[in-house]
């Protein structure tokens, strides 16, 4: 292969980098290790979960007048309420403990129904309605005040980073599915070429030593050129375009947790059904369900330690729409698994689903706030001090009675 310049090089890789960095497909984790036993794994739901039919009140005389769902599909759970039959290989969980819901909640958003504004208050933790007021994320926070705290070494490639995990504590994220694999000459061309830029120098090695790519692995021997480099560069994004599955981001999190992580937190798209929801939702729940039993099976006794929350900005319309899917709407529900929760329940203080009980005659209203039910995992899981939960890691929060989430 003829060789490149360096300046042809540094072209095509910028651009290449730039690439990565938008691409939706990759799904950042992020990892942080913590003087704990107990593990801490945060699912960011993206799109607005539709709880309603995640975790069906088919007991409310209401729901089969509101939604076209067959109800003999789904999994009953307590005789009021049923799991969405794409989560029926979970019902194990259930009966075991180790799978809970809260329902009717929702961050402090109201009304803008905005999938940016709603993900930046559920991921900041604020407590305001005014997105962007707070500009670092809650699990930051919380790292940032736990003596003894720091990152266990990772990498994000592909979108920016989870507002969720950005802050003053050092927190980095990693891709799985985006290894740069380099050979050992390729690696020296690429310090002599970045020889200049220490910043950007320090963020490749970092992220070469991370893929922990071997020769072997490599596959190149001898002299390499600037071509060298840019080849396994365009073969990482050719890697990058297929995204990563949820069994490798919940394996690669498993791997993490079984040592010294404590925390692990990733997001997992697919949740805005506007149409065709009965399809577009089966997909989405599928890739949940398999994150959840693929952490399970690979976390081994770990996974008694372990509390899962699954999360979402903002619920969706309890009415469907003539696309036979759902808008954005206010209340939806949490998602809880582990050994550590107490589960086998679906914790509700339940607003009803006449017209006269929903929020703005639309939305399922919401009895109590997110951030308080997240918070008492916090304190419970990791015995944190309640002021620090209520003033610095969601500000202007007051957490409430306890509802007992974790055992």
């Amino acid at each position: 292969m003829p060789s490149r310049s360096r300046r042809n090089v540094l072209t095509n890789g910028l651009a290449l980098g730039c690439s990565l960095a938008a691409s939706p497909l990759l799904t950042p984790m992020t990892f942080a290790s913590a003087p704990w036993e107990n593990r801490l794994v945060v699912i960011i739901l993206r799109g607005g979960m539709d709880g309603l039919d995640v975790v069906r009140p088919v007991g409310a005389p209401e729901y089969a007048g509101l939604r076209r769902s067959d109800p003999g599909e789904a999994q009953d759970l307590d005789g009021f309420f049923a799991l969405h039959p794409a989560l029926a290989d979970l019902m194990p969980l259930w009966q075991a403990g180790d799978l809970g819901f809260v329902h009717a909640v929702s961050t402090p958003y109201r009304d803008k129904r905005s999938h940016f504004d709603g993900q930046d208050i559920l991921e900041a933790g604020s407590g305001g309605s005014a997105p962007g007021r707070i500009r670092d994320g809650w699990l930051n926070r919380l790292l940032q005040n736990v003596p003894g705290a720091h990152a266990e070494t990772a990498y994000a490639i592909g979108r920016a980073d989870m507002l969720l995990t950005r802050g003053a504590a050092r927190i980095a994220d990693w891709s799985p599915d985006a290894g740069l694999t380099l050979s050992p000459q390729a690696q020296r061309l690429l310090e002599v070429v970045m020889h200049d830029d220490p910043l950007f120098r320090e963020a490749v090695t970092e992220a070469i030593t991370l893929s922990a790519a071997t020769p072997a692995q490599a596959g190149q021997d001898g002299d390499a050129d600037s071509g060298d480099m840019l080849d396994a560069m365009q073969s990482t994004m050719q890697k990058a375009r297929r995204g990563a599955r949820p069994e490798t981001i919940a394996s690669f999190a498993a791997e993490r947790l079984r040592g010294d992580t404590r925390i692990a937190a990733f997001s997992l798209n697919g949740f805005d059904t506007h149409a065709r929801q009965k399809d577009a939702l089966l997909r989405a729940l599928a890739q949940l369900g398999t994150a959840i039993l693929t952490l399970k099976q690979e976390l081994g006794p770990i996974w008694k330690k372990t509390a899962l929350v699954a999360m979402t900005e903002f619920g969706r319309t309890v009415r469907l729409n003539g696309s036979g899917g759902t808008d954005h709407g206010t209340a939806g529900a949490m998602v809880l698994a582990g050994g550590a929760v107490r589960g086998g329940r679906v914790v509700a203080d339940w607003p009803g689903l006449d017209e006269a009980d929903l929020y703005n005659r639309r939305d399922l209203l919401p009895t109590r706030d997110l951030r308080a039910h997240t918070g008492w995992i916090l304190q419970e899981l990791f015995g944190l001090d309640a002021q620090l939960l209520e003033r610095t890691v969601f500000p202007d929060l007051e957490l409430g009675a306890n509802p007992g989430l974790i055992l």
